[in-house]
């Protein structure tokens, strides 16, 4: 009786599959190796690049996309590929990387040779989009059967055993197609997203840097931009966290001053949180570590809490009542203060990371500051521009959602 419970609850629980209308039947399942022919990439690297056939590594695919090319312009002969023993791999073809980041999978848009970090499947029996969609949703698996190493990686054994479920052939190409126009759907949006953010990028630029000037409502031309230093604006921040608030900052190039916790999913900082710097809404911070976008380091305002703490190796900072902080927070995102930091991060060694950055010399830094009336346009304009990216960002973030819930209830 307690088997017959045990069964019919697996049945119970079981997420029926997502299909469209008019098509039945079971769907059969099968190793990836019995649906295609399987490519074994060539055992060396060509030492000739002067061909017309592309050289694709794994930074030339981006998942679910179509690799017409390599990044680094890398191609080789027929000739040199016999050299090194890779077979050519056909257009249609399906691309996964099996070596360090398992699953990423694309279309060979053309003929092409891959390295021995890629494997390929030209498809026999199943429809090339489909399998592409398909492998996409195997990565969790992949990472199960891989053989564990430092760096995991999948063999030709491995890559074969890869289960596939799949139904009658025109299912196939309607779910195929339909899942390539969603993706088509998302590439068009991150497009999108991507010219607002380069416009962002170049009117920041043009405006900080006085290649474009603005004008009021009734088309005059404000009063010139004044030279000032830092410290005329801007009041250093030294009050210590005599309220033990427990919201301990860090900087992300992406988020700005985040809660540790909301980026860590834990608190890295020590338990006595007595010593740290207590900052308030508005407030500015600056970590001298550089990282990806940020050669001088990133300097970020706190807009997401109202309280918060940060390690004394941040040099923090707020602006007087006559200055516009989100004219101030555009100014820094367009980084032309590097030119100033590059003066003073003296030369020699880093501390544990850091720029050599005294807190002396930033407060020194030189800033070129127009009126209150022309911070406060450049703010609106340039923040509009920025809510823009933000409505589009939730677009894409929902179509990326949709994308998963139908592969994980069609392909199931």
């Amino acid at each position: 009786m307690a088997e017959k419970d045990d069964v019919m609850g697996k049945v119970q629980n079981r997420v029926p599959r997502l299909r469209f209308p008019g098509f039945e039947g079971e769907w059969d399942e099968r190793k990836v190796g019995e649906l295609c022919d399987y490519i074994v990439p060539g055992r060396n690297k060509p030492s000739v690049f002067d061909g017309e056939i592309p050289w694709i590594t794994t930074p030339d695919i981006e998942h679910n996309q179509l690799i017409l090319y390599s990044k680094k312009g890398l191609s080789i002969s027929e000739e040199e590929a016999k050299r090194v023993g890779s077979k050519i791999v056909p257009e249609n073809s399906i691309i996964i990387s099996c070596v360090g980041e398992l699953g990423l999978a694309g279309i060979a848009g053309t003929r092409m040779v891959i390295n021995q970090q890629l494997h390929a499947f030209v498809p026999k029996n199943i429809d090339y989009k489909f399998l592409l969609h398909s492998l996409g949703t195997r990565k969790d698996y992949m990472e199960k059967i891989a053989t564990k190493t430092a760096v995991p990686y999948m063999n030709k054994y491995n890559c074969n055993s890869i289960p596939i479920s799949f139904p009658k052939y025109d299912e196939q190409k309607k779910i195929a197609n339909f899942l390539s126009l969603l993706n088509n759907r998302i590439q068009t949006q991150n497009k999108i997203i991507s010219r607002y953010q380069s416009l962002i990028r170049n009117l920041r630029d043009a405006i900080f840097r006085q290649k474009i000037t603005l004008t009021d409502s009734e088309g005059t031309s404000f009063s010139e931009w004044e030279n000032c230093k830092l410290k005329d604006i801007a009041v250093r921040i030294i009050k210590k966290n005599t309220e033990n608030e427990q919201n301990v900052l860090t900087i992300s190039a992406q988020l700005g001053l985040v809660s540790q916790l909301e980026f860590f999913n834990k608190s890295v900082a020590g338990k006595n949180l007595l010593g740290y710097y207590l900052l308030e809404k508005n407030d500015f911070a600056y970590n001298k570590s550089y990282s990806a976008g940020y050669s001088m380091g990133a300097i970020k305002r706190l807009k997401r809490y109202e309280k918060g703490v940060v390690s004394t190796l941040y040099i923090c900072f707020r602006f007087k009542d006559d200055v516009c902080q989100e004219f101030m927070e555009h100014y820094f995102e367009s980084q032309v203060q590097n030119d100033e930091l590059e003066k003073i991060a003296h030369e020699g060694a880093r501390n544990h990371g850091l720029l050599n950055v005294g807190v002396s010399d930033f407060f020194n830094i030189e800033i070129l500051l127009p009126s209150i009336r022309e911070q406060l346009e450049v703010a609106k304009l340039l923040s509009t521009l920025m809510e823009k990216v933000s409505i589009e960002d939730k677009i894409f973030q929902k179509l990326k959602n949709q994308k998963n819930f139908l592969l994980k209830y069609m392909l199931i």
